[in-house]
């Protein structure tokens, strides 16, 4: 398996397209936007730029990598000829059913497609093609190339077969593969959406303040951010949206997202990505707010 495909361009995209491309695999990274991909191949030299800052790449090494990466805006060009596909376009149902029913006429029969949602049923979107047994779950971390746990989701109907190389091409990526089986939020999100709500709801109630709660679970529980922090990079609108899935899926109030992360998606105050959530990411605010982020 050296011929890779990514579909969408964002910032799971361009990362699993970085870390299959500096792994020497050749990856057609596809958008239906050129200034998307664009945008994705220069976040890649970026954080190429970095690691090459701490020695940990070559010059050459990033040359190779970039080399390695053929951008494509049509879907059909660029999944011709590949061993696999992986899909990251937005956590939305209908987008990923329409784009596998279209991947399962345009691909090789051999393709394995694989899609890196965070949480909606691998058994719902493969039941979208004929190859149901060639249909799996890559949830990759972020930032991709520096994470190292890939969750491994196996639908209803995907093979042994299909599950051992998936979970043999994680370990040559250099990552850290767990298989897991298909219910709602997997394993990662079904034991961190809860948490990141349950932040937001003590928030909500007026326990305490953001700067606070994030305080005490970095101190206290030991993690590298505080959850409303977390919340701020995921994005609150994909929280939101795992969320729903969670509920959808197991009729369980447990998973009901909270009414202030819900006022907040409806606001457009989704996180670092808008500019401001739980904390502001503005251009005047950005010193005080990193400040507060590392400050303990």
């Amino acid at each position: 398996m050296k011929h890779i495909a990514v579909i969408g361009a964002g910032t799971m995209g361009n990362g699993i397209a970085h870390t299959f491309a500096q792994n020497g695999f050749k990856v057609n990274l596809i958008d239906l936007h050129q200034s998307s991909l664009d945008r994705g191949i220069a976040t890649i030299a970026k954080n190429l730029d970095r690691m090459i800052a701490k020695e940990k790449i070559s010059e050459a090494d990033k040359n190779e990598t970039l080399g390695n990466i053929i951008p494509f805006t049509e879907l059909s060009k660029g999944v011709k000829n590949v061993d696999l596909v992986v899909e990251a376009a937005v956590e939305h149902v209908d987008i990923k059913l329409k784009i596998f029913k279209d991947l399962d006429g345009l691909c090789d029969p051999k393709t394995i497609l694989a899609t890196n949602t965070s949480s909606i049923s691998i058994t719902q979107i493969a039941a979208a093609t004929e190859r149901p047994d060639k249909v799996i779950g890559m949830h990759f971390m972020n930032p991709v190339p520096i994470m190292k746990l890939v969750e491994i989701i196996r639908g209803y109907s995907t093979s042994d077969e299909v599950t051992k190389t998936i979970m043999s091409l994680s370990e040559t990526l250099g990552k850290v593969p767990v298989e897991v089986n298909d219910y709602p939020g997997f394993v990662a999100n079904r034991i961190l959406m809860p948490m990141i709500n349950e932040s937001i709801e003590t928030l909500y109630n007026g326990v305490a303040g953001v700067y606070e709660i994030d305080t005490v679970m970095k101190l206290g529980m030991a993690h590298p951010m505080g959850p409303l922090q977390l919340a701020d990079f995921i994005g609150l609108d994909v929280c939101l949206s795992i969320l729903n899935v969670m509920y959808d899926g197991f009729k369980n109030p447990k998973y009901a997202p909270c009414p202030l992360l819900v006022n907040m998606v409806r606001a457009g105050k989704l996180g670092v990505k808008s500019g401001e959530g739980f904390y502001d990411y503005s251009e005047s605010k950005k010193a005080e707010t990193i400040a507060a982020q590392f400050s303990n």
